[in-house]
């Protein structure tokens, strides 16, 4: 029998929900917490129970916010639209934070400006790199009692390129560098932006010393310590490697990247300065660490979200810039060639992207394709053509096209007639054969020094190599005019010895006339010219004849000294009478036995003779071999040239010590 079914227990009846001042006294003690997603799920609560409650939505969004939870935030407040409050600021903060600035400047059109949508503003035209506009508004927010507002007005102006101002602006604001340590670190970048290095890291140091009083006063871990003082830590590699501290910069970047304990920016930035600082060093170990600071599971290199929204253009272009150089020197052209055309929308007001571009084409011995590119940018882009057409310049007087580098170059009037471009372009003339161009160039720049008021005026050095260049290519007259008008405006010595010698060619008078200026050298008073005129002159001789004089010298020395020797009686042996010698010595005495007339060989060895070797063997006699091997090789002899007869000879005597060495074994 089957048992019986439990009966199934009853629905308990439903719990009533707690009282809304209770949920909103449970928020908020959440939120004083810090415990936003706590409060986001009491704010659901409340919003069950009455879904029209205004000032819960104002609290899950703001929660969401807090917590980070930026998409889900943009999505409440899209589903809010029945509330009558107004929630076009928050929306706007969701969507700069989103990175989305063009949209969020859009909702805040309507908003009025006070000082909270002011302060937004700014900080979206701050990261869409409009400075200006974002220190205007900074401007308009300095009366109104906004907590660390300086900091941001300072880092506002260095963006800007105002660093200048940043002193002037702490004064109005009756602030000093030293209040904070983030106001610290942003005065000493400005004063890095003057090149004022050393302050820079003096002051870098103080604020490092600041914010670890500050926040150990607050209770902050040594790592979170480190972690919010890792701007400061890179900014001072940043002055010591500009300070020339390659060493020391070099540690602290490694170190950095090494502990890893440093915001997602502050990271970037270590690793792209220390990538700068090795340069074409070991490339792969670079592009290694610039891989550490791309978006996961990309393959194609691109940088994380979190640096796309922290880092600003110019720093986030640097590292693009960076990454295809590495490629460029590694070779692996396919990949800067994909990198690179993709720079263009990233980066569409830089020129940045047009400047890689032409590096990939001279890598790929392509000089003449981006002489062209550059070309047409130059023309297309008139207020960026200044760097264009340096580069262009640059590229074809590498590629050994002075003509075009010439051209270039001469399209840049505000640095046509400093002195390093004029030297440049009469080099790149006269290695062109355009020595009128170079001329030319030389005149227009002595003429634009003339009438320029400034104080720091180059007329005397350009004069002076235009003097020397015309003097070098045969114009004499010319470079004797030059010389004379230094000679009257600047008094150069130089000059005045210049002005004697071209004149001597032209106009000896107007010579003889300016040496009377020259200071006579000591020690020559004594000297008679017209008597050393009629001499011959010295003679140049050369090193060997120099020796053999002194040896020559020296043999003499010995002769006159063997002439003083006392001559010394001969001594002969015991028992010779001069004066009876006897018969005279044999002149073979000095001979080899062999060598002598008188010798005869040994009678040879009749064993050599015998029979060797396996039985029905037949061995020719020893003469006959010799024989017919003397007939061969003066056979071949006569038929081959001296190498071979030289190899001939070799061979036999080869054969003859491996026969000798068998004897002896007999």
């Amino acid at each position: 029998m089957a048992p019986k079914a439990k009966p199934k227990p009853s629905p308990s009846p439903s719990q009533p929900p707690p009282p809304i001042e209770d949920l909103f006294t449970s928020l908020n003690r959440h939120i004083e917490r810090s415990e936003f997603e706590q409060a986001v799920k009491v704010a659901d609560q409340v919003l069950s129970t009455n879904s029209s409650d205004e000032d819960a939505m104002r609290c899950k969004v703001v929660a969401l916010i807090k917590a980070d939870n930026i998409d889900d935030a943009l999505s409440t407040i899209q589903s809010s639209q029945k509330f009558t409050f107004d929630f076009n600021y928050l929306k706007a903060y969701c969507l700069y934070r989103q990175n989305r600035l063009d949209e969020a400047l859009e909702s805040l059109k309507i908003q009025e400006n006070n000082p909270a949508t002011m302060l937004l503003k700014s900080q979206i035209l701050y990261r869409s790199g409009e400075m200006d506009a974002c220190v205007e508004f900074y401007q308009k927010l300095q009366k109104s009692k906004i907590d660390s507002l300086e900091i941001n007005f300072v880092a506002g102006l260095i963006s800007a390129g105002r660093a200048s101002e940043v002193q002037k602006t702490l004064d109005s604001l009756r602030v000093k560098a030293t209040s904070s340590f983030e106001l610290a670190y942003n005065t000493a970048c400005s004063l890095a932006e003057m090149n004022k290095y050393t302050e820079a890291e003096q002051l870098l140091l103080t604020a490092r010393r600041i914010g670890q009083e500050t926040l150990t006063d607050d209770n902050f871990a040594e790592d979170d310590i480190e972690i919010e003082l890792a701007p400061i830590a890179v900014q001072l590699a940043y002055v010591q490697q500009l300070l020339g501290n390659t060493q020391e910069a070099f540690g602290a970047y490694t170190d950095i990247i090494k502990r890893n304990l440093a915001d997602e920016s502050s990271f970037a930035v270590a690793v792209n300065n220390l990538v700068a600082l090795k340069g074409p060093k070991d490339v792969n170990d670079s592009l290694k660490k610039l891989d550490r600071i791309k978006e996961k599971d990309m393959q194609n290199f691109q940088l994380a979200r979190v640096l796309d929204l922290k880092l600003s253009p110019k720093q986030r272009e640097a590292i693009y810039a960076n990454r295809v150089l590495l490629l460029l020197h590694a070779n692996k052209m396919d990949q800067a060639r994909e990198l690179v055309a993709a720079l263009p929308d990233m980066f569409p007001d830089s020129v940045m992207p047009l400047l890689l571009q032409a590096a990939v084409l001279v890598r790929e011995n392509k000089a003449g394709k981006a002489e062209e590119l550059l070309g047409q940018f130059a023309e297309k882009l008139p207020d960026k053509s200044k760097i264009i057409l340096l580069a262009r310049a640059q590229v074809a007087a590498a590629a050994n096209h002075p003509f075009i580098a010439a051209e270039s170059l001469a399209k840049i009037p505000d640095i046509q007639h400093m002195p390093a471009t004029v030297a440049t372009l009469v080099a790149l003339k006269e290695r062109a054969g355009d020595i009128d161009g170079a001329a030319a160039v030389l005149d227009s720049a002595i003429k634009w020094w003339l009438n320029a008021m400034t104080e720091d005026n180059k007329l005397s050095v350009i004069m002076q190599e235009a003097a020397s260049f015309k003097l070098r290519h045969g114009r004499e007259e010319d470079a004797s005019h030059l010389f004379e008008e230094l000679v009257k405006t600047h008094g150069s010595i130089e000059a005045l010895v210049g002005l004697v010698t071209t004149s001597a060619h032209v106009d000896v008078d107007k010579a003889e006339s300016y040496e009377k200026r020259l200071k006579p050298l000591p020690g020559l008073n004594g000297v008679d010219v017209d008597s050393l005129e009629k001499t011959s002159g010295a003679k140049h001789v050369e090193s060997a004849s120099y020796f053999e004089v002194n040896e020559a010298h020296g043999e003499g020395k010995n002769k006159d000294k063997a002439k003083k020797k006392r001559k010394r009686k001969p001594r002969y042996p015991k028992g010779f009478d001069p004066a009876n010698p006897g018969p005279p010595p044999d002149p073979e005495r000095w001979l080899p036995k062999r060598e002598r007339s008188s010798y005869r060989p040994r009678r040879k060895d009749k064993r050599a003779a015998q029979v060797r070797g396996s039985q029905g063997a037949v061995v020719r006699e020893k003469h006959d071999a010799g024989a017919a091997g003397a007939s061969s090789n003066s056979t071949s002899s006569q038929a081959t040239s001296s190498k071979g007869a030289a190899q001939n000879v070799a061979q036999s005597s080869k054969g003859s010590s491996k026969s000798s060495r068998k004897k002896s074994r007999n």
